[in-house]
């Protein structure tokens, strides 16, 4: 059970803090003290024993005079350690955040009092400063428990299977190996690597497992899942310290991934570190049962209850949801702006607009088409396949060179994920049925059987006019949102200016809805002319034709049902999506990234950030004197000298050492920068999603582990085993020597007690 702060205003907890936690004194005078200098009315009536077993205080609550660090691990207060350090305040500045620890009035009459005890006080801890020097010389004080050697014994031991298993999830090692037949013992590399260390001379595991039998697992699942928790913990602990001081953050998730089949959601913070740099972390996998508001509810308890944040402070999301997933997670978006306005439904900077558009409509026929450029990637990830690939676009555009290299060129860049992947994929098309058709052969046997079965899968999906169709209307539609989506994930400028190019993009799918037979016919004439020279059958899609039979309907020419089934519902939908992912609000967010000097030059510096300022009023230091500042903003970087750059990112203008003289300017930026549509800046390794589906694709699915991932993930956090060791400690005591001699102590006695019990009833049966 974690132990919470009961100071007011305090919201710190033993699992998501490595200070020390001390009970309330049981001397009813000093409890009595502690209580009134808490100022919670509601303790009062409570008798100093119920305070001692059920209320803590944390460390930052009194000087650090009275807080003895006995070792490493433990921490104690001095006998006359009485709690001075308060934040009474910081709930008047925001009156509608809920309290549940009430803070007292005080009369004159109890002020007199306290300050009174005060002076005593500072007395006393000016006294125990003065001897401070004295007491570290001489020898530890009897009342400061001291370490076992069994206790530290123990701590070694832990130490050095959190290294182990730390070492294991940085190398993406799993936990237990892979068996190649039910017959193969299974081996566990945690605990080979254990065996490993001990033969190289690690003496506390040594000592731990001298006497266990051979063949016998040194660590049950439960205690291994016990010790990966606490590093997962301590790592995202590391990183939520960070989210915190930093207060404003955005939510993005990823793909869904599937443990022990159930799947789960990985969720990402993004938010702005104390040197103003963007980060973007990966904290967490979410269960992804229940409906939508059951989410909802699952997403507010992991971030507030467990994580410590406000969700006032979100103000961005992003969900990279595909497949089944995509309508849900939109939904899931919606209750949350309804919740949190300011928590801006946005599409995420990793994946391309186009595709995101995609992902997001609901029909079968796009679904199937965006699952299978998905298998497509992955498909053409490994150097056989891409070479039969360029072989094949070689061979079918022979007599168009030119295009051929562009092409072979094209399809080497992670094409997939594109803002032009539909472009690209029409005219890969037929090289591309060309080339599984040559594995499919496999005449020289050098494709494996999973291989060629899953080239004859993605030919029979690409050879089905409804696909090409589909294909090609996501092209030539998608076309008018192109460079807007390029745009977006540009340099700040080009966000800038795609956000007041919005306008334009509307109105151009406005008119193609306005005229979509003119459209259509022409789009349909492509998509036969493409068929035929694949050479697949135009044709009403099977499923419908049975349908239309049984409702006994008239017969419906092909082109009439495309148009009435995939153009229409395409053209509407991407259009229903764009407008609810660039609201009103989006934009006004987006526009105010002319606050970067560099735009603010583009436009002459005749900028009007203040018009859409009220989006961030409320997060802004001094709101009321924002007008002036941007005035003087303006005036700073209109008259700079010639030889004084303008600033191109948000990044770069936070890092300007006179930023600070505008904190009003410094908190939009902050803010901004947060947004999910924004990319990551100066940004040299890999993101967080990349490192992630990175773990993934290089380990079986069976072997993945989430705490593992998590390790995996975030090697560049810092990783401290002896907090581990403290955490797992303050966890399990069960598991701790001085417990379990404790436990058996106990049991010696029972025993003890039941012989006594026995004995004195036999010489009462005797005596009878």
């Amino acid at each position: 059970m974690p132990n919470f702060c009961a100071a007011p205003n305090c919201t710190r907890k033993s699992t998501q803090s490595d200070l020390a936690f001390f009970r309330f004194p049981r001397d009813p005078e000093r409890c009595r003290i502690w209580v009134e200098n808490c100022r919670r009315a509601d303790l009062e009536a409570k008798t100093s024993d119920q305070l001692n077993k059920h209320y803590r205080l944390c460390a930052k609550h009194f000087d650090p005079a009275m807080v003895c660090k006995t070792s490493p691990y433990r921490t104690v207060l001095k006998d006359t350690a009485i709690p001075t350090i308060f934040d009474l305040t910081s709930h008047l500045r925001n009156p509608h955040t809920r309290h549940r620890k009430r803070i007292k009035e005080l009369t004159e009459e109890d002020l007199r009092k306290i300050k009174e005890r005060r002076l005593a006080s500072s007395i006393e801890q000016l006294n125990s400063k003065k001897d401070a020097a004295v007491e570290d010389s001489a020898s530890t004080n009897e009342d400061e428990p001291q370490l076992s050697t069994e206790e530290k014994a123990f701590r070694e031991y832990l130490r050095s299977l959190f290294e182990v298993l730390v070492m294991l999830g940085k190398q993406s090692i799993p936990l237990v190996a892979e068996k190649a037949s039910e017959a193969e013992h299974v081996s566990n590399n945690f605990q080979a690597l254990l065996d490993y260390r001990m033969n190289a001379g690690d003496e506390a595991l040594k000592k731990r497992f001298e006497a266990t039998a051979v063949n016998t697992e040194y660590l049950s699942a439960t205690q291994q899942s016990q010790l990966l928790d606490v590093c997962e913990n301590t790592v995202r602990e590391e990183m939520l310290m960070e989210v915190r001081e930093s207060r404003f953050f955005s939510l993005v998730t990823g793909d869904l991934v599937e443990f022990a089949n159930e799947k789960h959601l990985p969720l990402f913070l993004r938010f702005v570190n104390q040197q103003n740099v963007l980060r973007e972390e990966f904290l967490d996998f979410m269960a992804f049962d229940g409906d939508e508001s059951a989410l909802v509810e699952r997403l507010e308890a992991q971030l507030t209850d467990r994580w410590g944040l406000s969700m006032e402070d979100c103000r961005g999301q992003a969900h990279k949801a595909t497949g089944t997933s995509t309508t849900k997670m939109k939904a899931v978006a919606v209750l949350l702006m309804e919740k949190y306005p300011l928590a801006l439904h946005m599409p995420c900077s990793h994946i391309a607009l186009n595709l995101h558009l995609a992902n997001s409509l609901p029909f079968p026929n796009v679904q199937v088409v965006m699952e299978i450029l998905r298998r497509i990637g992955a498909f053409f990830r490994t150097p056989f396949t891409q070479g039969a690939l360029e072989k094949a676009i070689s061979t079918h555009y022979q007599k168009n060179e030119e295009k051929g290299t562009a092409l072979i060129q094209a399809c080497r860049l992670g094409w997939t994920e594109q803002h032009n992947v539909f472009d690209v994929l029409l005219d890969m098309l037929p090289p591309l049925l060309l080339c599984m058709d040559s594995i499919r052969d496999n005449e020289d046997g050098k494709f494996a059987d999973t291989v060629t079965a899953d080239a004859y899968s993605i030919t029979e999906t690409l050879a089905d006019f409804e696909i090409i169709v589909t294909v090609i209307i996501l092209k030539n539609v998608l076309t008018f949102t192109r460079a807007f989506g390029r745009n977006l994930q540009g340099e700040t400028l080009d966000v800038f200016f795609a956000a007041n190019s919005l306008t334009a993009v509307l109105h151009s799918l406005n008119e193609v809805n306005d005229n979509i037979d003119v459209y259509h016919e022409f789009w349909y004439e492509e998509a036969v002319s493409v068929a035929n020279v694949m050479e697949i059958p135009v044709k009403i899609p099977r499923l419908f034709l049975r349908k239309q039979r049984a409702a006994d309907m008239g017969e419906i020419q092909a082109e009439v049902y495309f148009k009435e089934y995939v153009t229409i519902p395409i053209i509407q939908g991407i259009m229903q999506e764009v407008g609810d992912m660039f609201s009103e609000t989006n934009l006004k967010a987006l526009k105010c990234l002319s606050l970067v000097p560099a735009v603010m030059g583009q436009m002459k510096f005749n900028t009007t950030e203040e018009n859409y300022a009220d989006v961030y009023r409320n997060d802004l230091p001094n709101p009321d004197t924002l007008p002036a500042e941007l005035h003087c903003w303006r005036i700073k970087w209109k008259h700079r000298g010639k030889e004084v750059r303008l600033p191109t990112t948000i990044h770069e203008t936070l890092q300007l050492p006179d930023v600070k003289f505008f904190p009003n300017v410094n908190s939009f930026l902050k803010v901004l920068s947060t947004l999910p549509v924004l990319k990551l800046e100066d940004n040299k390794s890999d993101t967080a999603s990349t490192r992630l589906q990175a773990y993934l694709d290089g380990m079986p699915a069976k072997q993945w582990n989430k705490s593992l991932a998590m390790l995996n993930v975030n090697t560049h956090v810092k990783h401290d085993l002896d907090v581990m060791v403290d955490k797992y400690c303050r966890l399990y005591p069960e598991d701790d020597p001085e417990a379990e001699a404790e436990a058996e102590a106990e049991a010696e006695a029972e025993e003890v007690a039941e012989e006594v019990a026995e004995e004195v009833a036999e010489e009462d049966a005797a005596t009878k």
